[in-house]
C-alpha cells in the first residue's frame, strides 16, 4: 500500500514537474518573441489571472490532484515561496533603473522580500499550524496588494509596466504569481482540511 502511493507520489510530481516546465518554456518563448508585447495590457492582465485561476480550478475538480497536494504538505507549499526573495531583488533591479513605476516597486519588492524571509524563517522553525496559517495568510494578503498595484498599473496604460514582456522579469507575474497565489490557496484549504479532522477527532473523543 505504501509503495502504491509512493509511485503515485512520484508519478504526480513528474507530471508537475512537466507541466511547470511546459509553461515557464511558454512564457519564456513568448516574451523572447514579443508575444506579449502585442498583448492588449487589458488582456494580459487576464492572462495572469488566469494564471492562478486554472491551477484552482484544477485542485477543486481533481481529487488525484487535491490528494497529491495533501501528500506533498503544508512544508513543501510553504517552501516555494522562498523564490520571493529573488523576485524581490529584481523589482529593486527594474525600480534603480526606473523601467517599473515606483509604487509597484515598492508595494511587490518588499512585499515579496518580507514574504521570502518570513517562510524561510517557517522552515527552520519546528512545524506548527499556527505558522503556516499566519504565513500564508501574510503571504497572500502582500501577494494581492502587488497584484492589485500591478493590475491599476496596467489598466492605466503606463508605458513602465511593458517591462512586464521581457525577460527576466515576465517569468515573475506570468509565471511565479500563478504558481504562488495558487499554492496559497491550496494551503488554505489544507489548513481547513485539518481543522475539520482535528474537530471531528476531538467530538469523537468527547463522544466516546
Amino acid at each position: 500500500m505504501n509503495s502504491e502511493a509512493e509511485l503515485s507520489k512520484r508519478r504526480g510530481t513528474r507530471i508537475l514537474l512537466a507541466v511547470l516546465a511546459a509553461w515557464g518554456l511558454a512564457v519564456v518563448v513568448a516574451a523572447e518573441t514579443g508575444a506579449y508585447a502585442a498583448v492588449n495590457p487589458r488582456f494580459l492582465a487576464a492572462i495572469i489571472a488566469l494564471g492562478i485561476v486554472v491551477p484552482v480550478i484544477g485542485y477543486a475538480l481533481s481529487s488525484g490532484f487535491r490528494g497529491y497536494i495533501q501528500a506533498m504538505g503544508l512544508r513543501s507549499l510553504t517552501a516555494f515561496h522562498v523564490w520571493r526573495i529573488a523576485a524581490a531583488l529584481v523589482f529593486f533591479w527594474y525600480g534603480a533603473h526606473d523601467l517599473l513605476p515606483e509604487a509597484f516597486v515598492r508595494n511587490a519588492g518588499w512585499g515579496d522580500l518580507i514574504a521570502g524571509f518570513l517562510a524561510l524563517a517557517v522552515l527552520l522553525l519546528p512545524e506548527s499550524r499556527g505558522r503556516y496559517l499566519t504565513f500564508h495568510v501574510l503571504g497572500f494578503t502582500d501577494f494581492v496588494v502587488a497584484v492589485g498595484t500591478g493590475l491599476t498599473f496596467f489598466l492605466r496604460n503606463d508605458p513602465r509596466m511593458s517591462a512586464i514582456e521581457t525577460l527576466p522579469m515576465a517569468l515573475i507575474p506570468l509565471y511565479g504569481v500563478g504558481i504562488s497565489g495558487a499554492s496559497h490557496i491550496m494551503a488554505f484549504d489544507l489548513l481547513r482540511r485539518s481543522a475539520v479532522r482535528r474537530h471531528e477527532g476531538a467530538r469523537r473523543s468527547a463522544s466516546v
